[in-house]
């Protein structure tokens, strides 16, 4: 039997009870852009080899979409919203569709318990995947608009206003799609949402507003892509309102804080399940 001090007992004791309760202290969470842009870069390499096919896919779909329009639309309004909305429905397939697709399984495959253990706030999460999934939409989104320009005779002297346009509505959208992925219970589900909420800015974004029934023009506005897609309408004509133009960008930013607000407490809600 070994004999132990009384000192040593006592001072083990005081020890213990001075030790801050609970588990090991941790390090300081990560600044919110800091870790979104660790996340950024993270989802933008591991997506790249994985993306670019289907960034085709979207692209020459917009494309043929423009094509079979150019049979019964000559010019005027109308092909300035075909050449807008289909510009824009690259960014819709990338940033709404594949975003909650990506988001729903990695819910069902406990993806999101990896990101949990990570010092970093979940806002960080939605935005650097939501940041790098738009970012794929650039390339394609020009070759669209440039093509669709020349397809129909319109300008090309303010394609420059896609630079607002693009990350305004790949934040509107891609905040709905992670919101979709998110909150889907299953991963066919997220798919399915995503495929509607793209075939939803396909038929309400491409085709003209002035042909629609009432009911449908309400849809329409509800559409966080169709703020984009007026806004890069407006500046086909020769002497575009610029303040419209800058309303519809500023309804397309504020509904894209909205989406990404909610894709945020989505993501709370399903890690801690």
């Amino acid at each position: 039997m070994s004999v132990v001090s009384a000192d040593v007992l006592t001072g083990g004791a005081l020890a213990v009870e001075d030790a801050p309760p609970g588990a090991a202290e941790l390090g300081p969470r990560a600044r919110l852009w800091p870790a979104m842009a660790a996340v950024y870069r993270a989802q933008l390499s591991r997506a790249r080899v994985a993306r670019i096919p289907l960034l085709f896919v979207a692209t020459f779909q917009s494309i043929g979409i423009m094509i079979l329009m150019r049979g019964v639309v000559n010019g005027g309004g109308e092909a300035e919203a075909v050449v807008a909305g289909s510009s824009v429905l690259v960014v819709a397939f990338v940033a709404l569709n594949l975003l909650a697709q990506y988001f729903g399984q990695l819910r069902a495959s406990g993806g999101l318990d990896h990101y949990a253990t990570l010092p970093v706030p979940p806002a960080a999460v939605v935005l650097g995947a939501a940041g790098a999934y738009a970012s794929f939409t650039v390339p394609g989104t020009v070759v669209t608009a440039v093509f669709g320009c020349a397809l129909f005779g319109l300008p090309m002297v303010h394609l420059w206003v896609l630079v607002a346009v693009i990350p305004l509505a790949g934040a509107a959208l891609a905040g709905l799609g992670a919101a979709l992925g998110l909150l889907a219970p299953r991963p066919e589900l997220a798919t399915l949402l995503g495929q509607l909420g793209m075939s939803a800015a396909l038929l309400l974004g491409v085709l003209p507003a002035d042909r629609m029934p009432g009911a449908v023009r309400f849809a329409r506005d509800l559409l966080p892509s169709t703020y984009g897609v007026e806004a890069f309408a407006r500046t086909f004509g020769p002497h575009p309102d610029w303040a419209f133009v800058l309303g519809d960008l500023a309804v397309c930013g504020a509904v894209g804080v909205v989406s990404l607000a909610v894709a945020t407490w989505a993501y709370r809600r399903a890690a801690v399940r």
